[in-house]
């Protein structure tokens, strides 16, 4: 069967149509104002992972990951600087709502955390001056030296556990470790590779010191490279942005911004 349509009826369900066009993406523009933004935290003191510029405007590889993500996933994002310290916490008490800032997904933390898919690894290893006598980094090695480690990371937590015969001498973050190797404070220093790569290649202060002895990877204490945390039950926006996450290490973004930051892969 043809049915005809006239002509004032065929104008009129094409208003229909573009009626429905209309409310429907009001509708979802309502729905995504609704939902507000996602607040994502960020450290600002980690370059070149993130940190804070000339204009006090964070930048890194981690804050152009998190855009990318925010965009793939169509979510209005803000962010949040926040000590190292209080980032789980401060999640979990709801003050953001995720956490792009570097974390690794060590067992500890996946008990009070859910994590996405890795978005980068890298080992840790043990950072000394370039005239340091220091050559191997077993535990004897260090038996009665000053053993630097940032409070409230992986690398303090091994070094704890393996390392009871150093004095062992917290700091608040990165940068004051750094800055207590390069002024002899310490004897070595346990950190991210990946984090302090930045700073001895592309600081004057950094061209102070060295890599030394072997790469440690120990998934009990960093685990499985880094992951964006989210509070346990907030499902959604684990599967948005692992889903996300899948989609720009495919597409080229994610190489595009690891090009900018490091000569080889971190994935």
């Amino acid at each position: 069967m043809i049915m005809h349509i006239g002509g004032k009826s065929l104008r009129l369900v094409s208003r229909l149509a573009i009626a429905l066009l209309v409310f429907g993406t009001l509708g979802q523009a309502a729905s995504q104002a609704q939902e507000g933004p996602t607040k994502v935290a960020v450290e600002g003191i980690f370059p070149p992972f993130n940190y804070l510029d000339s204009n006090n405007t964070l930048q890194g590889f981690d804050v152009e990951i998190a855009n990318a993500l925010c965009d793939e996933a169509q979510l209005h994002c803000e962010f949040v600087p926040q000590d190292w310290d209080g980032m789980i916490p401060n999640l979990l008490a709801g003050k953001y709502d995720t956490i792009i800032s570097s974390m690794s997904m060590s067992a500890e933390r996946k008990e009070k955390v859910r994590f996405t898919a890795r978005y980068y690894d890298g080992p840790s290893v043990f950072i000394v001056q370039k005239s340091s006598p220091l050559k191997r980094m077993q535990a004897g090695d260090l038996a009665g030296k000053k053993l630097g480690v940032t409070s409230s990371t992986a690398q303090a937590s091994f070094a704890n556990d393996h390392y009871s015969g150093a004095e062992r001498i917290v700091y608040p973050s990165s940068p004051d470790l750094y800055k207590a190797l390069e002024a002899k404070e310490v004897d070595v220093i346990l950190e991210d590779k990946l984090a302090i790569y930045d700073w001895l290649t592309n600081t004057k202060a950094g061209s102070c010191c060295e890599f030394r002895g072997e790469d440690i990877k120990d998934p009990k204490y960093f685990g499985e490279g880094a992951g964006i945390a989210v509070r346990p039950d907030d499902t959604d926006l684990l599967q948005r942005l692992d889903q996300a996450l899948q989609k720009i290490q495919t597409d080229g973004t994610y190489d595009r911004i690891n090009a900018k930051y490091f000569p080889f892969s971190i994935r």
